[in-house]
C-alpha cells in the first residue's frame, strides 16, 4: 500500500485538521487528544467534502418522557465533523454517524514514524 508523508507531527496542534492530497484522493487528518485520525474527504451521503466541514462538539437532543424535544446541549467529550453540503454529522474518532452506525466515513491509516506523520491508503 502506498504511503504519503504529510510532515512533522509536532506541527499539528491538538484539535487541528489538515486536508492533504494523496494522488487523486483527499484525506482529512485530525489531531484530537494527542491522537491522529484520518478520513477520506468524501461524505457517504452524497459525496460532499466532509472533512472541510465544521468541527464541533456532539449535539445531544433532550427529550421528555413522551419523546418530545425539550432542548439541546453539547457533549464536549465528543468532537464531530459536519458535512458542509447537507449537515451529516460524524464522530472524528470513529467515523460513525451518531444516529445510524451503518453510515460511516471511509478510514485512512494515519500514523507517526520517526516524528513524521504518514497516510497509508
Amino acid at each position: 500500500m502506498p504511503e504519503y508523508k504529510v510532515g512533522p507531527a509536532d506541527i499539528f496542534a491538538d484539535d487541528e485538521r489538515r486536508i492533504v492530497a494523496c494522488d487523486d484522493k483527499e484525506i482529512g487528518i485530525f489531531k484530537l487528544d494527542g491522537e491522529f485520525y484520518g478520513w477520506h474527504n468524501l461524505c457517504p451521503h452524497q459525496g460532499g467534502p466532509v472533512c472541510t466541514g465544521r468541527v464541533m462538539s456532539r449535539v445531544l437532543e433532550i427529550a421528555d418522557a413522551e419523546g418530545c424535544t425539550r432542548g439541546q446541549q453539547y457533549d464536549d467529550s465528543q468532537k464531530h465533523i459536519v458535512c458542509p453540503w447537507h449537515g451529516y454529522e460524524f464522530s472524528i474518532k470513529t467515523g460513525s454517524h451518531p444516529g445510524n452506525a451503518r453510515v460511516r466515513l471511509r478510514p485512512a491509516d494515519v500514523f507517526v514514524r520517526e516524528g513524521q506523520v504518514y497516510v497509508r491508503l
